[in-house]
Formats: C-alpha cells, sequence, structure tokens
C-alpha cells in the first residue's frame, strides 16, 4: 500500500501511525495559533522518509553520476576504467539516447568481445586497490565491487578477469534477481554482473553468493558483481574500489592517441590546473583526457581544456544569468533544470514556463503575461544548457516507466546556478519566491522534495532571508504539503554544514506556534539515515518537548513516530547509542517521556521493513551484548505498562511473522525471549499471545510461534 500523497489536509483523515497506537488526550495551549493538527490529514512518517530519499537529488546528496557515465540499458556508456567508451565530449551540444525495452535477464547476458577487453587492456589504469582485488577474486572466485559512480569499478570488475586470464568473460543482466544468480553460472570462464541495483527488498545478501561460489567451482568459472556503496549486503564483506589517479588516467589515454605528445600535453597550464583539483574521478579524467587527444594548439582549444575547472563552471552559470542576450524564457528553463536535475525533462520544461511567468510579471507588471504554445525543441534547449538526455526508466508506485530523464552534464552546476541566483540576482527574488512557494504545493511528491533541496541550497547561501521569504511561512501553514516541505528543507540544511539548524529545530520544538512545532518535529526524526551522529541531539529536542505535557493527539503522533525513526535508520553502532539514549529515558526522565520512549520503541518494533529495528536487531543487535540488554529492557518495561501492553504484543506478533521469512530473526527471537520473563505473570502473558496468534493470512498459528513456545516452556510445551 502506498502512502497517502501529502496534499491540502482533509478533516477526516488519520495518520496510519496515529491509528495504531492512540495517544493519551493531550490539550493544545495554542489553538489558534495555526493549523489543527486533530483534524488534519498527515502522512506516516516512515513514508515521508521514503519520499524524501527517493527524490532528493545527487547536488544535495554529495554522490552525483559523475562526467559522461549513466546506465543504459544494461550497458555503462561514458567513461569506465581507463576506457572512453562512447561518446562523452562535454561541449555545447546535445547528446540524446534513445533505447528499447529490456530484453530478459537470459537474452540481455552474453560475452564481451575479445578485442574490446584488449582495447580496455591497452589503456587501463589499474589504480591501488587492483592488486588486492585480484587476489581475492583468485582465492575466494566472487568479488563484490563497491564504488560511487564514475570510479571505473566496472571496467575494473571487466580487467580483474582478463587477468585472471579467463578465456572469456560473460556479461550478465543487471536485472538478474539474486536469488537466482547462480543459476546463470554454468558456463566456464569469467562473469561480470555490473551494477546490480540493490534495495531493502532486494538485498545481496552472503547466501546468494555462498550458492554461487559453490556453482562456480562445478563450472570452473569466476564472478565479480559491481554495485554502489549500499547498506543492502547483509553478510557480505565487499571489496571498496579505489580509483586510479587522475594523471594515470589522462597518461594512459594520451599515450594511446597521442604517444609522441603526452609529456607537452600535460604541462599546458589548463591540464596542470585540473588534475591540483582533488578527488577527481576517473570518468571525469577520461572525458577531459578525450577532449586534450583533440587539442590543435589554439586558443579555443586551450579554452575549452579550462572550462573542466570549478573557475569555468561559475563563469558560465554567471553568463546565463546576466546576459541580456539569454531571454527570460532561457533563463527560467536554466533554474528550473538545476531544481530538476536528472528528473524527467518534461517536468523541468512545464515548471520552467510557471518561473517564466513570474519573471514577466516582476519585469513587466504592466504587460499581461504569456507563454508561447510552442517554443525550442529539447535538443535546442539542452544545448543552451550544456545539458543532455536520455531515455530511461523512472521508478514510479506503479513501477517503472520511460521517461526522457535531462540533467547538466557537469554535475556542479546545479548548485553553483541556483547558489548564483540568490546571491548575485537579488532583484529575481520576488519571483524565485512565488514559484517555490508554488512547487512546494504541488500534489507530487518529486516536485515538492526538489522544492526543498533547492530551499536548502539557497538556505546555505543566505540563511536568514531563506527562512524568512519561505521556510518560516511553509512551516506556519494551515495546508500540509508546505509544512513538509519545511521540514525537508531543513533536514537536508544539514547536509549543507548548517550546524546553526540543529539549534534552530531545538527551539522549534517548544515555539508556541504548532505549525513550527509540526515542522521541528518531523525534520528531527528524518535526521537518522543522513545524519546519524545527530540522532542523539534530535532524541533531546523531542524529549524536551514531550516534557512539556501539552500536545494535541496529532503532536503527540508525530512525536512518536519522530522518536521511532531515530530508531530505524542508521549504521548499527549509531543505532545501539540511540537505544542505550532511549533507556536512559526510562529511568532519568520524567513520566512524560518515559511515556513518548516507550511508545516510539513500540512503534519501531512494528516496522518489519529490512532496515527496521528487527532487521538490525537479527543482523547485528543480538551479538552485542549491551545493545541486546537494552532491546530487552525496553521490551519488557513496554510489555509491563499499563498503556503499552497491548501494542507491545502487536509488534511482538511482527517479530514472530518476519521470523517466518528469515533464520536470523527467528534465532534473536528464541534468545530474547527468556530475558523477557521475570515473573509468572510476564510468562502467563506471553504464553497467551503465542498460543493465540494466527498466521498473517488468518490461517493455523505460525510454527515459530510453536518453537517460542518451546522456549518458553521447555518441557511442558506442546
Amino acid at each position: 500500500m502506498t502512502a497517502p500523497e501529502a496534499g491540502d489536509a482533509g478533516p477526516d483523515d488519520v495518520s496510519p501511525g496515529a491509528a495504531q497506537q492512540p495517544p493519551p488526550p493531550r490539550r493544545d495551549p495554542h489553538p489558534d495559533a495555526g493549523p489543527d493538527p486533530d483534524e488534519e490529514r498527515t502522512q506516516e512518517a516512515r513514508a515521508a522518509q521514503r519520499e524524501l530519499f527517493a527524490h532528493t537529488p545527487d547536488f544535495i546528496l554529495g554522490d552525483g553520476t559523475g562526467f559522461g557515465g549513466s546506465l543504459v540499458g544494461g550497458s555503462q556508456h561514458g567513461v569506465s576504467g581507463g576506457q572512453v567508451d562512447g561518446d562523452v565530449y562535454l561541449g555545447g551540444r546535445t547528446e540524446i539516447h534513445h533505447h528499447g525495452p529490456a530484453a530478459t535477464a537470459q537474452d540481455a547476458s552474453g560475452e564481451i568481445p575479445h578485442k574490446r577487453l584488449e582495447a580496455l587492456a591497452e589503456v587501463f589504469a589499474e589504480g591501488p586497490a587492483f592488486a588486492s582485488a585480484l587476489e581475492r577474486l583468485r582465492d575466494e572466485r566472487v568479488l563484490v565491487l563497491c564504488g560511487a559512480h564514475a570510479t571505473g569499478r566496472n571496467a575494473a570488475a571487466v580487467m580483474l578477469l582478463h587477468r585472471l586470464g579467463v578465456s572469456t568473460v560473460h556479461a550478465l543482466s543487471p536485472e538478474t534477481p539474486p536469488a537466482t544468480l547462480s543459476a546463470q553460472l554454468t558456463r566456464p570462464g569469467g562473469h561480470v554482473l555490473r551494477d546490480l541495483p540493490l534495495s531493502r527488498n532486494r538485498p545481496l545478501r552472503d547466501t546468494h553468493l555462498f550458492a554461487a561460489r559453490d556453482q562456480l567451482r562445478k563450472a570452473d568459472g569466476y564472478l565479480v558483481v559491481t554495485v554502489e556503496n549500499s547498506p543492502h549486503l547483509p553478510g557480505v564483506t565487499p571489496c571498496p574500489w579505489v580509483p586510479p589517479g587522475a594523471r594515470d588516467v589522462v597518461r594512459a589515454l594520451l599515450a594511446r592517441h597521442r604517444p609522441d605528445d603526452v609529456d607537452a600535453l600535460l604541462a599546458l597550464e589548463p591540464v596542470t590546473g585540473f588534475l591540483a583539483a582533488p578527488d577527481r574521478r576517473p570518468a571525469e579524467a577520461a572525458a577531459f583526457a578525450d577532449s586534450l587527444a583533440t587539442y590543435d594548439g589554439g586558443a579555443q582549444a586551450l579554452a575549452r581544456l579550462a572550462d573542466f575547472g570549478q573557475a569555468a563552471v561559475e563563469k558560465q552559470c554567471r553568463d546565463w544569468l546576466s546576459d541580456p542576450a539569454t531571454g527570460l524564457r532561457d533563463k527560467a528553463f536554466l533554474l528550473s533544470l538545476a531544481v530538476f536535475d536528472q528528473a524527467p525533462y518534461v517536468l523541468a520544461a512545464e515548471l520552467a514556463d510557471k518561473l517564466f511567468v513570474h519573471f514577466q510579471r516582476l519585469q513587466h507588471p504592466e504587460q499581461p503575461s504569456e507563454i508561447p504554445v510552442f517554443g525550442p525543441a529539447p535538443e535546442d534547449r539542452l544545448a543552451l544548457a550544456r545539458a543532455e538526455g536520455e531515455l530511461r526508466d523512472e521508478q514510479t508506485e506503479w513501477g517503472a516507466v520511460p521517461q526522457f530523464m535531462s540533467r547538466f552534464r557537469d554535475e556542479r552546476t546545479p548548485r553553483v546556478l541556483l547558489t548564483e541566483v540568490w546571491t548575485g540576482h537579488p532583484s529575481a527574488r520576488p519571483a524565485l519566491v512565488e514559484w517555490l512557494r508554488q512547487l512546494a504545493r504541488d500534489g507530487r511528491p518529486l516536485v515538492r522534495t526538489r522544492a526543498a533541496a533547492a530551499t536548502a541550497l539557497l538556505a546555505a547561501a543566505d540563511l536568514p532571508s531563506t527562512m524568512a521569504l519561505l521556510v518560516d511561512g511553509w512551516a506556519r501553514s494551515r495546508a500540509f504539503g508546505p509544512r513538509v516541505t519545511a521540514a525537508n528543507t531543513l533536514t537536508l540544511a544539514l547536509l549543507l554544514d548548517l550546524p546553526v539548524v540543529l539549534r534552530l529545530l531545538t527551539q522549534w520544538c517548544s515555539d508556541s506556534h504548532p505549525g513550527r512545532r509540526w515542522t521541528a518535529i518531523r525534520a528531527l526524526g528524518l535526521l537518522a539515515p543522513l545524519r546519524p551522529d545527530l540522532a542523539g541531539p534530535a532524541l533531546g529536542a523531542l524529549a524536551a518537548r514531550a516534557r512539556v505535557d501539552a500536545s494535541s493527539p496529532a503532536e503527540y503522533a508525530n512525536l512518536t513516530e519522530s522518536a521511532a525513526l531515530l530508531l530505524s535508520g542508521g549504521p548499527g553502532r549509531r543505532r545501539a547509542e540511540v537505544l542505550a539514549e532511549f533507556v536512559r529515558l526510562l529511568y532519568l526522565d520524567t513520566p512524560a517521556v518515559r511515556d513518548l520512549a516507550l511508545a516510539a520503541f513500540v512503534r519501531a518494533c512494528d516496522n518489519d521493513e529490512d532496515g527496521g529495528l528487527v532487521g538490525w536487531y537479527s543482523e547485528t543487535g543480538m551479538y552485542e551484548a549491551d545493545a541486546a540488554r537494552d532491546l530487552a529492557t525496553l521490551w519488557r518495561t513496554a510489555l509491563n505498562g499499563h498503556t503499552h501492553t497491548r501494542p507491545a504484543l502487536d509488534a511482538l506478533r511482527v517479530w514472530v511473522y518476519v521470523a517466518g521469512r528469515r533464520a536470523d530473526t527467528a534465532l534473536a527471537l528464541e534468545l530474547l525471549l527468556p530475558a523477557l520473563v521475570v515473573t509468572a505473570d510476564d510468562r502467563k502473558r506471553l504464553d497467551h499471545t503465542l498460543r493465540t496468534m494466527r498466521a498473517e493470512d488468518g490461517g493455523p498459528r505460525p510454527a515459530p510461534a510453536d518453537r517460542l513456545l518451546t522456549v518458553l516452556h521447555p518441557v511442558t510445551a506442546r
């Protein structure tokens, strides 16, 4: 079931989280200060968190797709390792890729031509991690190579197999499900599975690799799987890919195309400046080398080389905005594309025209605004923006649909362009503000999230103005959508080196306006996966609000869900620290805070997703003595709490259902159950719950319940 759309509130809708555990009635001390949360439809916090992660652009998260590379139809076009494969030209022209529907996994697999392997071997730069990865592959037969986009991990995977001396290298379809991986490994030689997509619902587990290794031994084969840096690798120890240096990549490619001029070309001023910059990715270096190989000694060629630097990006953005020859509609498109970078082109074009209307009204208020029905072709608009488009699948709530996606070739452009218009052209602010307010009211989650991401960038450039003109108004809105946008904005702003935002959120938790309180509470709950180091301070701020003991029922539900999210995300060590903080709140704080801690803990336990508390405890927590003790303490206290017993028992049933699907959860419950039995009443309560529970489909008692009864009554259980 999908989460409800975050639009304007409806009086009869109820948050799913609030429906599961009705909070005790509380009075709102400021009933007229803003929205009435009790009469408003809200969005369940976990759904809001998934929406935020799904639509936040790479220029915020910092792991962009890089120069010249994109996964298209199962192939890595652009640059991979030391090879230039396909067109990665970064000049002023449009690149549009059209691809047909994907084939089946079996049909999409095949042998990589030997000539292609030899061509790649001629220019491949190994990098510091290659030798150790090769040894590990030789010993283990299967290797998971992880790294960021455009770091050459796919070329490295192919070269690892080639240097191993296998006779052939077979490329497997990236759509191959991890559970059926071993069935694809029946042929001898090498196999490469590039850019395997992983998610909570589609992890790559150690059991999948065990089965693959057994099959590879039988077939005398080897396998390399490449993935992005991902948390969805339970039990797997991936091999981190460390890319080669930019100078090595550039030299290797120049040696192939212009072997007599390598040293002279590397001595050019734009080249030394480019190579001096830190963290150049192989794809970026290879694209630069491709342009450098065409250098003819002229001034224009030298200028093209200089365009690869940050200064060139900044200059280009200034020129776009200040050049009178660039029309208002073109400028509106550039700014819209910056907000909707790597999103459907039609979305950027549609909303660019809305921004164009605001610009017209600002510059010519005496004239009626109008938008030409027909305008430039997408190719021309993208050429102006130094952008490119490609047809690829976009994930929706109904499945994958093909969309023509557009993006700037230089991943730094969106951030530079938005910052430049906000700080360098303050006269444009009224139009931008009205446009972003319009986006915040849009019914599409992608649009609202991108509005929040853009506003977070503006806040990083000028926080006081952005708060006054946008964020504070959204937070105080009676409508739900703008307040979600405010919460997302402040959450994302913390990723942009704005530590003052945490202080602001802490203050807003106790603000007199319920809209500000709601916004701060929601934002604090979204922090855990993005900034796990702030989970402790966030929990402290939520606890401070709970001490006031004057929340409305909906605000209390918001507090509970946000606190629960702090337990449902982040790495294992951080999650154990938050768990310990929850235990501390049980003993060292007020009854209201104790009530919040238990309600949030039960809410977190009720989440059966892979990234939830049950998944973490099954994979990691039960092996850590302190974490296991703290979890047992919270379970035992919740089960014995007068207002929390029933929802805690419901959550325990969820864990039993998960145990029917996961062996590690079954073991975790068997180890946990004895710690929950201190008194005879504890035993009776658990015995009744396990004996009376039914399967998820209403059938007979599930098998894990029978096993737990045996643990509860070692001799008498039947």
